[in-house]
C-alpha cells in the first residue's frame, strides 16, 4: 500500500512539473488549471499520509521560468505563497490582524529595482532565488517607469500581464494561437526585439513594495508611495477586523468583481498580506513558502457535465479555431453553451469526439468557459478539409515553437484574413459604424455574411440570424441596424480614411480633399498615367500621391467602391471654423477630456487655428494638453526635463478660444 502510494506521488510530481513548466514558459497547455489543482491537492494529502515529500514535489518548489538570458541571483528571496481554496484558513491565518486583499494577477513576476531615481535592473522571478535578467526588454513592457522621484535603493515586485481584450486583439492580428493571456506574456519574455514585446501591450503592475531605504511599516503606505511615483499598482482592499463574516463579506465583493468581468486582467484568486510588514517578515520559511508574507486565495471552480452537440469552426485573420457547442448548463449563475477549444492540438490533447460525446465544463476563474475534460468519446473530431468562409482549402500548420497544431486557411484572398481592413472600416474615424466591434466583425466574417465593404451595408438581410447568435438578441441586432442606416452618409475624409489606401490616412484624406472632391480624385486617379497627379498638393509627395493612384488601378477596388456606392451616400465636408488663434504653436494632448468630444476634436480644432499636434513631446513642443497637470507620466516628466508648460483643458480653452 505504502508503495502504491509512492508511485502515485511520482506520478503526481511528474505530471505537475511537467506542466508547470508548459504552463510558465508560453509552451501550448498540457492540463487546465482545474486539472492542476486537483492533481496538486492529492500529491498533498497522500504527503502528510505518508509524511514524504518527494524531491522536486511542487508543494516545495517554486516553479520556474525558462527565459533565455544571463541569470541572477535575486536581493531577495521572491517565494510563493501557500494556497488555499477554504475561507476559514484565511481567517486562522489573519489572526485577527489588519489584512489587504488584492488580485492574484495570473501572469509572471518580475522584479524591478531602481538605484538613484533610475531603472537599474528587471528581473524575471525564476525559481525564486535566481531569475534572468531581461533590463533590455524595460522598454516594451508598460508600467516599468525609467525614472522615479526616490533617489535610494528601490525593489519592487509586480505581475506582467496581457489583458483580456489586448490578448483577443493580438490572436485577431497575428494569427497566433495561445491558450490564454498568461500563455502569450510567458512566451513573449524570450523576444529579442523591443518593438515586436510593445505589439504584445504587456502592462506591469507592482503588488507589493519589496524594499525602500526608509522605515514604511505599512503596506498601504508602501503601495500609495508607489502610486505617487505613477505606477498602476494591482487593486486592493482592506479588512481591519478579519473576522469569519468580515472575511466571507470580502470574498463576496471580490468574487462579484471578476465573475462581473470588470477587471480586464486575467486572475487566479486573490492575494491577503499583513499591513504591518514587520510581523510579516517575522515568519519562517517552509519549503519554498513564508508563512506570514501572504496567503493566496483559490476560487473552487463549479464543473457540469454535458453533452458535445457539435464543433463550430470559427475564423478570425489566419486562424480556424474549434469551439464547443454544447447542451446548455448553469455555471456560476450563468447560462453556458458554448468554450472555445483553442486549436487542434488542445482537442487532441482532450480526445474531442464527435456529437454526443459527454464532456465536463468549467468557466475558469469564474469568468472564461473552458472544457476540461472529456468524460466518454463518441466518434472522432472531423477536421473540415475547406475554410467555412471562402470554401477554399485547409492545411494543419505546426508551430515550429511550440509544436502548437493549428488549421488555417489557405486563400490569402480569404475575407477572414482582411479583419483590420473591415475594423477600419467601421471604426469612429471611418465609417463611425457603432456597435460592430473587430470581434463582431469576425463572427459576421466567420458566418459568411461580409465578402467586401457593402455587405457589411447589406447585414439587415441577416437580421434574423443575428438574434439568434449567442451574446446578441434581438435588442442588439436592432441597435446594429440603426448604426448602419445612421452611417449611410459619410463625409468624404472619413470615407477615403475607411478605404484602407495605403499611406492614405486621416491627414492625407484631408489634404487631398483641399484640392478635390472624391469623384474628381477617383476619377483623375482612374484615368491618368501620371502617378505623381497628386504630388504637388501640401503634404502629399510623389510616395502618397503613388500609393493613391496605384490603388485605383486595382479594378477590384473599384469595383468594391462602386458596389458600396449603392449602399451609402457620400457627402462634401462642412467647412470648418478656422483662425490663427493657435498659429506657429504645437501642441501634444494626452490623457481624457471633458470638454471636447473627444482627443480627435481637439486636435481638429486646434488645426482649424493653424496649430499642430504631435504624439510625442520634444523641444519643438510648445504645450502640453493633459487634465492631470500632476501626473508623473513620462511625457509629463518629458515635459518638466524640457521646462514646456503643462496645461489642463479649461487653461487651453481659456488661452484658445
Amino acid at each position: 500500500m505504502y508503495e502504491d502510494k509512492m508511485k502515485r506521488m511520482q506520478e503526481l510530481v511528474n505530471a505537475l512539473n511537467e506542466a508547470s513548466d508548459a504552463y510558465y514558459n508560453g509552451l501550448p497547455e498540457l492540463m487546465t488549471d482545474y486539472e492542476w489543482d486537483a492533481m496538486f491537492d492529492e500529491l498533498k494529502a497522500l504527503e502528510i499520509e505518508t509524511n514524504t515529500v518527494l524531491e522536486n514535489s511542487p508543494t516545495h518548489n517554486v516553479s520556474k521560468d525558462d527565459v533565455a538570458g544571463n541569470k541572477e541571483e535575486h536581493e531577495f528571496l521572491a517565494l510563493s505563497l501557500a494556497k488555499t481554496k477554504k475561507k476559514e484558513d484565511l481567517v486562522k491565518w489573519a489572526e485577527g490582524k489588519p489584512i489587504w486583499f488584492s488580485w492574484k494577477l495570473d501572469g509572471l513576476t518580475l522584479v524591478v529595482t531602481y538605484d538613484n531615481g533610475k531603472l537599474h535592473k528587471v528581473v524575471t522571478r525564476g525559481d525564486g532565488h535566481i531569475g534572468t535578467n531581461i533590463t533590455h526588454l524595460a522598454e516594451g513592457i508598460d508600467g516599468i517607469l525609467p525614472t522615479i522621484q526616490h533617489k535610494g535603493h528601490v525593489v519592487i515586485r509586480g505581475e506582467a500581464v496581457i489583458s483580456y481584450e489586448d490578448f483577443e486583439q493580438f490572436k485577431l492580428e497575428t494569427g497566433e494561437d495561445y491558450a490564454n493571456p498568461r500563455n502569450l506574456a510567458s512566451g513573449s519574455l524570450s523576444l529579442k526585439d523591443v518593438e515586436e514585446l510593445k505589439q504584445r501591450k504587456i502592462h506591469w503592475l507592482p503588488f507589493t513594495l519589496t524594499y525602500i531605504d526608509e522605515d514604511i511599516p505599512s503596506w498601504k503606505d508602501r503601495m500609495d508611495l508607489l502610486e505617487k511615483e505613477g505606477f498602476q499598482v494591482v487593486q486592493h482592499r482592506c479588512v481591519n477586523n478579519p473576522t469569519d463574516e468580515a472575511i466571507q463579506k470580502e470574498l463576496d465583493i471580490w468574487t462579484q468583481e471578476v465573475t462581473s468581468g470588470k477587471n480586464p486582467y486575467p486572475v487566479d484568486g486573490l492575494v491577503i498580506c499583513y499591513d504591518d510588514t514587520i510581523y510579516a517578515q517575522s515568519g519562517s520559511v517552509t519549503g519554498h513558502h513564508a508563512t506570514k508574507a501572504g496567503y493566496a486565495f483559490k476560487w473552487q471552480d463549479e464543473s457540469r457535465e454535458t453533452t458535445l452537440k457539435y464543433i463550430e469552426w470559427s475564423c478570425a485573420a489566419s486562424t480556424i479555431t474549434p469551439v464547443a457547442i454544447f447542451e446548455p448548463v448553469e455555471l456560476e449563475g450563468t447560462t453556458v453553451k458554448r468554450a472555445s477549444l483553442c486549436n487542434i492540438s488542445e482537442c487532441e490533447r482532450l480526445h474531442i469526439g464527435d456529437c454526443g460525446t459527454k464532456i465536463e465544463v468549467i468557466k475558469a476563474n469564474k469568468i472564461i468557459p473552458k472544457v476540461i475534460h472529456v468524460v466518454e468519446t463518441v466518434g472522432n473530431l472531423q477536421i473540415p478539409s475547406v475554410c467555412p468562409v471562402c470554401g477554399d482549402t485547409t492545411e494543419i500548420v505546426v508551430s515550429e515553437n511550440s509544436g502548437t497544431k493549428t488549421l488555417r486557411c489557405t486563400n490569402p484572398s480569404c475575407a477572414a484574413k482582411q479583419l483590420k481592413k473591415y475594423s477600419r472600416f467601421v471604426s469612429k474615424a471611418g465609417m463611425d459604424i457603432d456597435g460592430i466591434s473587430e470581434a463582431t466583425l469576425a463572427r459576421f466574417i466567420s458566418e459568411g455574411w461580409i465578402q467586401n465593404y457593402g455587405d457589411i451595408f447589406r447585414l439587415d438581410t441577416h437580421k434574423s440570424e443575428i438574434e439568434n447568435l449567442d451574446g446578441f438578441g434581438e435588442k442588439s441586432a436592432q441597435n446594429i441596424m440603426n448604426s448602419l442606416n445612421k452611417a449611410k452618409t459619410v463625409n468624404e475624409d472619413k470615407f477615403i480614411f475607411s478605404l484602407n489606401i495605403p499611406l492614405v490616412g486621416q491627414d492625407v484624406a484631408k489634404r487631398l480633399l483641399s484640392a478635390y472632391s472624391f469623384e474628381e480624385l477617383m476619377a483623375q486617379a482612374i484615368e491618368t498615367e501620371d502617378s505623381n497627379i497628386f504630388s504637388s498638393i501640401d503634404g502629399i509627395g510623389p510616395e502618397k500621391s503613388s500609393a493613391f493612384v496605384n490603388w485605383f488601378k486595382d479594378q477590384s477596388n473599384v469595383d468594391n467602391i462602386n458596389d458600396l456606392l449603392k449602399e451609402i451616400e457620400i457627402v462634401r465636408n462642412q467647412q470648418e471654423n478656422s483662425g490663427n488663434l493657435c498659429e506657429g504653436l504645437t501642441f501634444v494632448v494626452t490623457g481624457d477630456v471633458n470638454h471636447f468630444q473627444n482627443r480627435n476634436a481637439l486636435k481638429a480644432y486646434i488645426e482649424s487655428q493653424g496649430g499642430k499636434v504631435t504624439s510625442a513631446v520634444s523641444k519643438s513642443t510648445n504645450y502640453l494638453i493633459n487634465n492631470d497637470v500632476e501626473s508623473t507620466s513620462s511625457k509629463n516628466q518629458k515635459a518638466k526635463e524640457l521646462n514646456i508648460p503643462i496645461i489642463s483643458e479649461d487653461e487651453f480653452i481659456n488661452m484658445f478660444q
